[in-house]
This record gives C-alpha cells, structure tokens and sequence, in this order.
C-alpha cells in the first residue's frame, strides 16, 4: 500500500469530478429545459459547444470514478471519502470566482466550506498503520 498514490489518484478524483461539475454548470445554462431537448434538437438549435461539454463532463466523471477505485487500493476508506469533500469546496472556490457561472461567495457558503476542509485536514492529519482502515 503506498499513501502517496493513494493521494494522487484521489487527488486525480477529485479535480475530474469539480471540473466534470463545473462543465455540467456551464453547460446546462446553454441548453434547453429537458422537456424541451426533442423539439430543440429536430430544429437544429441545440449549442453544440454546450453539448461537447455535456459529453466531456461525462468522460470526466467515468475517468475520476477510475480514480477513485485505484485511489482505494492503497487509502483506508475512511481518508479516502474525506478527500472527495474537497471538491465541494474547489467547486465553490472556483464557480464564485469565475465570471462565467455568475455565483457569489457569501459567508455562510465561505464558513461552510471552510469547516469542510478543517475536517479533511483533521481526519487526514494523522498517521496510520498499514494494516489499519
């Protein structure tokens, strides 16, 4: 078991599921209502770009699922569901930030966000021993 690769495929998960999260964002503001997807497409007026995106994000998703499952070969279960929290927090950080997703950073969302990541440094803080998960 190596925790370092654990980390990085972890880490691998977690950047594919926030960039996978905010292409589905940004894609979705581009493109109809679901109910309206069958009229849309038989008039050609569906935003191809939107729709690449659409099935990027989807790679993206199925690529950080195959992180993940490698990242758990060498993370106890414990360290490694901790780690996917980070990605609520890299969404954040990122959508409010970034003009085009027109979010905000509010304090509460802020604070919120914080105490995330104090309880993925806490639980992630300490040593293990190879044979504990």
């Amino acid at each position: 078991m190596s925790l370092y690769r654990g980390f990085a495929f972890a880490s691998g998960s977690v950047l594919l599921v926030s960039g996978a999260q905010l292409g589905m964002r940004w894609s979705m503001t581009r493109l109809p209502q679901p109910a309206q997807w069958l009229e849309a497409f038989s008039q050609g007026s569906v935003s191809l770009p939107a729709l690449a995106m659409v099935v990027a994000a989807i790679v993206a998703y199925a690529l950080s699922m195959l992180c993940w499952l490698l990242a758990l070969r060498d993370l106890p279960l414990g360290r490694a569901y901790s780690l996917l929290s980070v990605s609520y927090a890299l969404v954040y950080l990122l959508a409010a930030s970034l003009p085009i997703f027109h979010e905000s950073f509010t304090l509460s969302k802020t604070l919120g966000v914080t105490l995330v990541i104090l309880g993925v440094l806490v639980i992630n803080s300490r040593r293990t021993s190879g044979n504990s998960a």
